[in-house]
């Protein structure tokens, strides 16, 4: 007589956790912001004091926000390092650097094509539902100021790494990509006696991954604390106004989703869907954390399931979050035309195509800018005359839109690691 083996109590998984984590707090957050606006009456306080109690208020739910800000502390912490193991390793093991010049052509070819069609949705989208012309342009009352404008010279400077170490502290991805491919060149030069290098970092390459895995069951808590906050400042009221806005750029986003990258999966015969599911968790990351950077040790842990080679999950993804942004990118042209819209001002057919094409360039390397889609729109909105004070009608609920957009970056990204992979190895074999 045999007996069967004791079953193991399945607990739910960490994409469970992480939505469980993002439900709480919007509840945490709805009470928050409830006991500290409550029995306050602001309609007859001046300005001054409104900001100051704006400020109180943020000061008490500081608390949640930590622990947001500590996760993303721990995830910038790995990054750098896991980036560089796996890109040297990948090169120094396949010892093909002219493969690395074709795979880096066909990684741009790819990028500008992604680039083209979301900045086409954003104003095919904005053009056809007008989400615009609802916002109230009355109700302004912050403003960035300075934004810094994108400079040519000092981006093509930037890739050259001046101090490999600086540069990995400040995660700049870029420089390190350049600084890696140099390296790799010299270990494989120089053979044998190089590998002990390759094998040090291969086996740094598997510790923070395994560092990675530790972190992320931090996720749940990071999640709840940045959606908590958030709430607890601006309360869910906010959200009444802006709401075709709103549905219309996460529709777009859906669409982009569940309509362009399974086309485009399909037209290189890669299992979408398969895809998705591997990427869900890392999506629920950057949609609770807004930071798609928080989500990249997660994905590169599903690329590989997935079947991705590790070289060019090396080199697409990191150079995927300076150069494919899909999320971002949509929202640039969208959030440009709404607040035109909102002024009651047309653009014409032919603005909006010397637009598209300027965020084509313009929205590349801007992925280290803090607020980077905010500051690209400042300086479209000052390029074509808009009102620059517009720009504060989207910050309200720029929090809200940044979440998804992080989330679709993500699987932007992933899908087009998918994709120079099978257009490179031809084929794409899951780890079981």
């Amino acid at each position: 007589m045999t007996t069967d083996p004791i079953k193991k109590k399945k607990f739910p998984g960490l994409s469970t956790w992480i939505f469980i984590g993002l439900l709480l707090g919007v509840i945490a957050g709805i009470v928050a912001h409830n006991l500290i606006w409550a029995h306050i009456d602001i309609e007859h306080l001046s300005p001054a004091i409104k900001d100051g109690l704006k400020k109180f208020a943020t000061q008490k739910v500081v608390s949640y926000k930590l622990l947001s800000d500590i996760f993303l502390s721990l995830v910038k912490v790995i990054v750098a390092p896991l980036v560089f193991s796996l890109l040297l390793v990948g090169l120094t093991k396949s010892g093909n650097f002219g493969a690395m010049g074709r795979i880096g052509i066909k990684t741009l070819l790819y990028f500008t094509c992604a680039t083209l069609i979301a900045l086409t949705m954003g104003l095919l989208i904005v053009n056809v539902f007008q989400p615009g012309a609802a916002l109230d342009v009355h109700s302004a009352t912050e403003k960035i100021l300075g934004a810094p404008k994108f400079n040519v010279t000092e981006f093509v400077l930037h890739i050259f790494p001046k101090n490999i170490i600086d540069s990995m502290a400040k995660n700049d991805i870029l420089p390190i990509i350049v600084f890696v491919m140099f390296f790799a060149a010299a270990v494989s030069a120089l053979g044998q006696k190089a590998k002990i290098v390759v094998d040090f970092f291969d086996a740094i390459s598997h510790i923070m991954l395994k560092v990675t895995s530790y972190v992320m069951y931090f996720a749940p808590l990071a999640v709840f604390g940045a959606v908590a906050s958030v709430i607890a400042i601006h309360g869910l009221g906010i959200l009444g106004g802006y709401a075709k806005l709103i549905i219309c750029f996460f529709g777009g986003l859906t669409l982009f989703i569940f309509g362009v990258l399974p086309a485009i999966c399909y037209s290189f015969k890669i299992k979408y869907f398969t895809l998705l599911k591997l990427i869900r968790e890392p999506m629920l990351i950057a949609f609770g954390t807004s930071s798609s950077e928080a989500a990249m040790p997660k994905t590169i842990n599903a690329l590989e399931k997935f079947g991705c080679p590790d070289r060019i999950i090396g080199f697409v993804l990191p150079l995927g979050y300076s150069f494919n942004l899909d999320g971002s990118i949509m929202y640039m042209t969208f959030a440009t035309v709404s607040i035109a819209q909102a002024y009651g001002m047309n653009l014409s057919l032919g603005e909006q195509l010397t637009m598209m094409l300027m965020l084509l360039v313009t929205s590349k390397g801007l992925a280290g800018v803090p607020r980077a889609s905010l500051v690209v729109i400042a300086g479209m909105l000052d390029t074509f005359h808009i009102p620059a004070e517009g720009l504060s009608l989207i910050i309200a609920i720029d929090w809200l839109l940044d979440m998804g957009r992080s989330a679709t970056n993500v699987a932007g990204n992933a899908v087009a690691t998918a994709v120079v992979s099978k257009w490179e190895e031809a084929s794409i074999r899951p780890v079981k």
